[in-house]
């Protein structure tokens, strides 16, 4: 089972970005945490990320023809701007986990709105890099239960 690991604008500065918030790993840390939890769970990961909206899309289209069975994103702040994350996840159809290493919900109320949400098949936030171990989880097990995208 191959799983999409997608991080969006400024997460490539983990670790040296706002560590009173965001948290002192890196994005390659993080990483190399969920390849050891994929190993357990038997799944493969490919990660991507990028500071570009239109990057993001194409890889997010590329997943439906990548044998991808799921995705899992922190779109960073395009999570409060892009409908057009939205559209791409919705169109592709592919179950997609939401991440976010702050709890948006409780930060400035901007942040607090996710275009992505209503498309994803769960919202994980709050729990710092746990978090993508959280979704990984969730994500594998509904796929083997066979459960389809929202």
């Amino acid at each position: 089972m191959q799983i999409l690991v997608i991080n969006g604008p400024n997460l490539n500065l983990l670790g040296r970005r706002e560590p009173g918030v965001y948290g002192s790993m890196t994005l390659a840390e993080i990483e190399g945490e969920m390849v050891k939890a994929a190993q357990d769970l038997q799944v493969s990961l490919t990660f991507f990320q990028s500071n570009h909206e239109g990057a993001l899309l194409d890889r997010i289209h590329a997943a439906a023809a990548d044998d991808t069975a799921g995705i899992i994103i922190n779109p960073g702040a395009f999570t409060h701007t892009s409908i057009a994350l939205r559209d791409a996840v919705s169109g592709v159809a592919i179950p997609t986990v939401e991440v976010h290493l702050s709890n948006i919900h409780a930060r400035e109320a901007f942040r607090a709105h996710s275009y992505l949400a209503a498309v994803a098949v769960g919202q994980v936030c709050g729990f710092g890099p746990q978090g993508y171990l959280m979704a990984l989880c969730g994500l594998v097990s509904r796929l083997r239960k066979g459960l389809a995208a929202p």
